[in-house]
């Protein structure tokens, strides 16, 4: 039977940070270098580990206070279906209770859905915004 182990012990390595980003084929795993250090420089990073095998991460950025951003949430798909993102976003709900907001934008409406779930809610007035400094073509 598998068990899924959590922490926030930031003990991943750039290879199997690496490796989990390609398998939901998100940009980001194309920057491997950087995308260590900003993992490693985050307020948190909820980890999933099947043994050895890094397969799924949350992280959150945080004031300290009073706002908690959740910037990535993401489960390897062979680990899908099994609850661990799930168990993942509870754990940073229980851990950022105290703060005024916890944030989510999700970078696909279809996942809306899934934070409702959650008691997430879509903002009324709300709109995502972003400024992309990189161009896709790599």
């Amino acid at each position: 039977m598998m068990e899924i182990t959590y922490t926030e012990e930031k003990i991943f390595t750039q290879d199997k940070i690496q490796e989990l980003f390609l398998s939901v084929d998100w940009v980001s795993g194309q920057y491997p270098a950087r995308l260590y250090k900003a993992l490693k420089n985050s307020s948190t990073v909820l980890t999933a580990w099947d043994k050895e095998r890094l397969v799924g991460l949350v992280r959150v950025l945080d004031d300290s206070e009073m706002v908690a951003y959740i910037h990535y949430v993401l489960v390897n798909p062979a680990y899908q279906g099994k609850k661990i993102a799930a168990t993942m976003i509870r754990m940073i709900k229980e851990k950022y209770k105290d703060y005024l907001y916890i944030e989510i934008m999700p970078e696909e409406r279809k996942n809306a859905g899934f934070y409702k779930k959650f008691g997430f809610e879509i903002m009324e007035d709300g709109i995502a915004m972003q400024l992309c400094n990189f161009n896709n073509k790599y």
